[in-house]
């Protein structure tokens, strides 16, 4: 270790030769008993302020430690001897000295230490921003038990993809043995549709397509006027009516004007000579978006004589003649064969049902929606 202030001595003045005394290990007669003990602090004579030569300096046994305090030099002696003009250092205990290291907040900054002869400078790292998803991923205290492994685990594309058909399977065997869960396990998301009718028939089919092109779609029903005849008679009179169901729910304020909403409305007509049919027309109609599509059911044959039978019904003079008949085709099937449905009498003359003629129409109309939405509504 260093000192930090020098050893004291007194030089004694010069003999008259100008040469300094030699020093003496053996104590002189003056004192002739040695040291009681070693513990004991040395103590030296002040050297004389008189011109005579200094007694000899007695030096006892060395200590166990360097010498510290207490002794002095008995002429002027170049302490820095032999040293190359440097402060002598003690050979057993080397001095060592670090320097101080400072720890800086945003932005870290290291100076380097001072260096005698050597300009220093600082150099500034810059920081890397810290993925907020890694200090999530610390700050969140660890989940243990299997919901732990399942939520490590669920990050993994492979594994997500696993879960989703899963999910699907899940649903499938659910929907499968009650079909009246599917509605409330796919409704939601961000697809909002109203269907101009709350006939089932309908609500269900259009909920059920595109729910099914779409995962997960919220779709309701409300009843809309088509302000045309019961029974419209042509294509031109079918698109009306549907269109007409949706404007009224407008006007009337029951959907918001930039609601989308899904519009079906059944027409006959004679495609060919005495060859009537019942098609049905759907629309999707989105004014938000900007996107309406139209599509029709397949044709299902109705016999002429039904037809006929809903002409005579109809009044001559009835107001709404222009756009179609008074009395529909099914209330004239209802009354004319027994077990037959004027809503679905659809399947005793095909074997498939009205609700799977508009499922089949409505699930092309979403598929065609889906594609032209944008990519964040999907």
């Amino acid at each position: 270790m260093r000192t930090s202030v020098p050893l004291p001595f007194t030089p004694p003045p010069l003999a008259s030769g100008g040469l300094l005394p030699p020093l003496h290990t053996s104590a002189p007669a003056g004192f002739s008993s040695p040291l009681p003990s070693l513990s004991s602090p040395m103590s030296f004579p002040p050297p004389p302020l008189s011109s005579t030569p200094a007694p000899p300096v007695v030096l006892s046994a060395p200590p166990m430690g360097p010498p510290v305090t207490g002794f002095s030099m008995a002429s002027t002696y170049d302490i820095t001897k032999g040293h190359a003009g440097r402060a002598p250092q003690t050979p057993l205990m080397p001095s060592y000295s670090a320097p101080p290291v400072s720890v800086l907040a945003n932005p870290v900054s290291q100076v380097a230490p001072v260096v005698p002869g050597v300009s220093g400078s600082s150099i500034t790292f810059p920081e890397e921003p810290e993925d907020p998803r890694v200090l999530a991923a610390h700050n969140e205290p660890p989940a243990g038990g299997i919901w732990g492994f399942i939520k490590g685990v669920a990050g993994n594309p492979v594994v997500k993809s696993v879960l989703d058909k899963t999910k699907h399977s899940v649903e499938s065997v659910i929907t499968t043995l009650d079909p009246g869960m599917a509605p409330y396990i796919r409704s939601g998301g961000e697809l909002d549709l109203v269907v101009t009718s709350k006939k089932e028939v309908k609500v269900s089919a259009v909920r059920d397509a595109f729910q099914e092109v779409f995962g997960m779609a919220l779709v309701t029903g409300e009843d809309g006027q088509s302000n045309i005849a019961p029974q419209p008679i042509g294509y031109a009179a079918g698109l009306k009516g549907a269109q007409e169901r949706i404007d009224s729910l407008r006007r009337s304020g029951v959907i918001h004007e930039k609601q989308p909403a899904v519009s079906v409305e059944n027409f006959i007509a004679e495609l060919l000579p005495d060859k009537w049919f019942d098609i049905g027309c759907i629309i999707v109609d989105d004014p938000i978006h900007g996107i309406r599509l139209e599509a029709f059911t397949q044709a299902t044959p109705v016999p002429l004589e039904y037809v006929q039978q809903a002409q005579n019904l109809t009044p001559q003079d009835y107001n709404l003649r222009w756009s179609g008949l008074s009395v529909t085709v099914g209330e004239v099937l209802e009354r004319s064969l027994a077990h037959i449905s004027r809503t679905d009498w659809h399947v005793a003359f095909t074997g498939m049902s009205r609700k799977q003629m508009i499922y089949s129409t409505a699930k092309a109309l979403a598929g065609m929606y889906k594609q032209r939405l944008p990519p964040r509504i999907l």
